[in-house]
């Protein structure tokens, strides 16, 4: 799995922070997303797939490889 955020488009909701800690953060300034991973190891992948469901701004993209 290969993970892309648009930032811009995020509205610092922090459901991605909540599901997936290891691979999303939030910037302490604007709490915009933080990608601590593109490739994050198979068993967070569920919690990464979830994030991008419930991302209110549609701001995670998933490859799958």
């Amino acid at each position: 799995m290969h993970v892309e955020v648009d930032v811009p488009r995020c509205v610092a909701s922090g459901q991605c922070v909540l599901l997936a800690p290891d691979v999303f953060d939030q910037r302490d300034e604007d709490g915009m997303v933080v990608l601590l991973t593109e490739n994050p190891p198979a068993e967070l992948h569920d919690a990464v797939r979830e994030s991008a469901t419930v991302c209110p701004a549609a701001a995670i993209r998933l490859e799958q490889s």
